[in-house]
This record gives C-alpha cells, sequence and structure tokens, in this order.
C-alpha cells in the first residue's frame, strides 16, 4: 500500500502562486509515472501534470507555461509549482502514483483562485 498526503493549497488572487506537495509513504518502491489531477465544481477529473522516473514530464494545454511539476527521489515527494494563477485553475488538486498493477490517490488539496 502507498499513502499520498497533498498539502499547500489556499485561497490566493488571479496572478499570484502556489506551490503543492505531495509526501508518499508505505510501499513506495517501484513507484512509477506520478501525477497531479484537478476536479473543479461539476466538471470530470483532469490530468494536470505528469512525471515519469526518469524525469519526462507532460502538461496538459490549459497550464503549460505556467505550472512545473517536479519529485525528490530522495524524499519521496511530488511538487506542483503554480504560476501566473486564474479563476480557471479553482480546483481541488488530487496527487496520483502508479504502481502497476495498482493505482493510488491522496485526498485532495483545495486551490481557490479569487479577487
Amino acid at each position: 500500500q502507498v499513502q499520498l498526503v497533498e498539502s499547500g493549497g489556499g485561497l490566493v488572487q488571479p496572478g499570484e502562486s502556489l506551490r503543492l506537495s505531495c509526501a508518499a509513504s508505505g510501499s513506495i518502491f517501484r513507484l512509477n509515472v506520478m501525477a497531479w489531477y484537478r476536479q473543479a465544481p461539476g466538471k470530470q477529473r483532469e490530468l494536470v501534470a505528469l512525471i515519469t522516473t526518469g524525469g519526462s514530464t507532460n502538461y496538459a494545454d490549459s497550464v503549460k507555461g505556467r505550472f512545473t511539476i517536479s519529485r525528490e527521489q530522495d524524499k519521496n515527494t511530488l511538487y506542483l509549482q503554480m504560476n501566473r494563477l486564474k479563476p480557471e485553475d479553482t480546483a481541488v488538486y488530487y496527487c496520483n502514483a502508479a504502481q502497476p498493477p495498482n493505482l493510488y490517490w491522496g485526498q485532495g488539496t483545495q486551490v481557490t483562485v479569487s479577487s
């Protein structure tokens, strides 16, 4: 089993920044791809960004150039640096980790962008 705990969400104004963290614990060996997803009210959960064990990344078009995903292998921690936040970034953000054949999710952290 793998446990994922997100932190770093909050209320910010448009144009500001936040950094989300996701701490992984438990049977974390052989963790494969890690990712951030988000779900806004009334919408489906969507992929925001992912990173492989080799450091390759992929981003949703809506966040390219503003968000950066990274991971510290020795700290078993995943990050999402979010810059130039927009109201449409408001959502619950979830950490996700793949340990084939299992997928694990955190409990989510709320990000609200509002003036």
